[in-house]
């Protein structure tokens, strides 16, 4: 089982590029690994963007920057494009994070995230935006997301907005079950129905 979902409250770090895609989460040289080693795919996430050439910290990108901090990435429109590699969601989850907010997925992407016990969160352009104008002006600011009620709040303005998720994954996020896990934990109805069935 992995860790539960509920109510997430906590800080942001804020990502305001579009168009972020899975070459840039996790660049391809890293992708040789084939088991997932969260520590290592997580120290690699935005590893281009994270680090000089020389492999000194970028002190420009914004997971070295201090300020920001938390479990909530907040990211621009379309994040997860291109490839359909897991190992970006492997990254972002081996990093600490559990949520990631943005007003479009790629799909792929998105269920990746599902996957590996990351929510992705849909929200209008506008809550997007007034996220990133509320995580600017203090970075200490808040972001509450309730998984039971799908609702994200802005905890700055008090401004919340409802979000979808698949009625499945919900129940295995809240439940903390993966695929396996949740027909292990439902074998015996699965036993019984064949038998009804035959």
């Amino acid at each position: 089982m992995k860790q539960k979902f509920n109510v997430i409250t906590s800080t942001c770090v804020p990502l305001p590029m579009e168009n972020v895609d899975t070459d840039q989460i996790i660049p391809a040289r890293f992708l040789k690994a084939t088991t997932r080693e969260e520590k290592f795919f997580g120290d690699n996430l935005f590893r281009d963007w994270r680090y000089n050439a020389d492999g000194t910290p970028n002190k420009d990108f914004v997971l070295n920057d201090p300020k920001y901090s938390g479990c909530i990435l907040v990211a621009g429109k379309n994040f997860g494009s291109g490839s359909s590699r897991e190992h970006a969601a492997w990254a972002i989850a081996g990093y600490g994070f559990r949520v990631v907010i943005s007003s479009f997925f790629a799909d792929i992407h998105k269920n990746n995230e599902l996957n590996n016990f990351v929510l992705p969160v849909v929200v209008s352009e506008g809550f997007l935006a007034e996220l990133f104008y509320s995580i600017a002006a203090d970075p200490k600011t808040e972001v509450e997301v309730d998984l039971p009620n799908q609702k994200v709040t802005n905890k700055a303005t008090g401004n919340s907005e409802h979000f979808d998720i698949n009625g499945y994954k919900k129940h295995c996020l809240i439940e903390g079950l993966d695929d396996i896990d949740f027909l292990v934990k439902n074998q015996q109805k699965t036993e019984l129905w064949e038998q009804a069935n035959k």
